[in-house]
């Protein structure tokens, strides 16, 4: 039987500390994303920033019912695993091997993620792998799962943060609050941007696992369990979670409960 031990108490000097890197990368057509991103910039003002744009100049993909656009993503989706078939981009220059965690911002397009974004991440998605994906799209009615596919596909080996956050075109001028919200549940940038202070608090007794399940006691909002690396395992707001897959060692975990945060090492064995 696995193992967990998790004293609080016995952790209140502790400060936890994933030293992670975030990179923030998006395109923009009509200024959505690009506001939606200067929000998330004040928010993670230690991120990098890398806005992709198209190689050709003054299209305009809107026109005519964004037949531009619309063309552009029946090419993809007609030959999905030949370059060829993706638009031009201006050159981007990054070393991806810095970052543990990458915020991609993109809009929807015909259901699908904009053409110039999977140009990008089909160059540069096998040197995502093993890393923290986080993505926000803009758009204006239609649901994400299309451009949350194409991720994944471009991506394949990506450790994807979920939930995604979706902002409607309506609320890009007051998404500050839902870009909060979205970094306070997913984890981005708060443990890489800050020592985590590992405090006791009136409610949460502790975490211990019995017959390979972690358990919680008390009260919390979510949790959050990493491995040595950085990379996010498991999110849960259950009491109990099957976590019998997990080998033996040291892990981080971290505890939400309102306005607190909580860290500390998690021993299984």
């Amino acid at each position: 039987m696995k193992k967990i031990i998790m004293t609080i108490a016995a952790l209140m000097a502790t400060v936890a500390a994933i030293n992670a890197k975030t990179l923030i990368v998006y395109y923009s057509f009509t200024n959505n994303v690009h506001a939606i991103v200067g929000d998330l910039q004040t928010q993670l003002p230690e991120a990098d920033v890398i806005r992709i744009e198209p190689a050709e100049e003054g299209i305009d993909y809107a026109a005519d019912n964004y037949a531009a656009g619309s063309a552009l993503i029946a090419a993809i989706r007609e030959n999905p695993d030949d370059a060829s078939s993706y638009p031009e981009i201006k050159p981007v220059s990054v070393d991806l091997s810095g970052y543990d965690e990458i915020v991609v911002a993109v809009p929807l397009w015909w259901s699908s993620m904009a053409a110039p974004m999977q140009t990008f991440l089909f160059h540069n998605g096998g040197d995502m792998a093993g890393k923290r994906i986080g993505l926000i799209v803009s758009s204006a009615s239609s649901g994400i799962s299309g451009v949350e596919a194409d991720a994944g596909r471009l991506i394949p080996d990506g450790n994807f943060i979920e939930p995604s956050l979706w902002i409607r075109s309506s609320q890009t001028s007051d998404c500050h609050t839902m870009i909060e919200e979205w970094l306070n549940d997913t984890g981005i940038g708060g443990t890489g941007s800050m020592a985590v202070a590992v405090t006791e608090s009136k409610g949460i007794a502790g975490v211990y696992c019995n017959d390979g399940m972690l358990n919680v006691d008390g009260n919390f909002d979510r949790l959050y369990l990493y491995d040595a690396a950085g990379l996010l395992l498991l999110e849960t707001t259950a009491y109990a979670t099957d976590v019998k897959s997990l080998p033996a060692g040291v892990y981080i975990a971290t505890l939400l409960s309102g306005q607190d945060r909580f860290a500390g090492k998690v021993i299984v064995d």
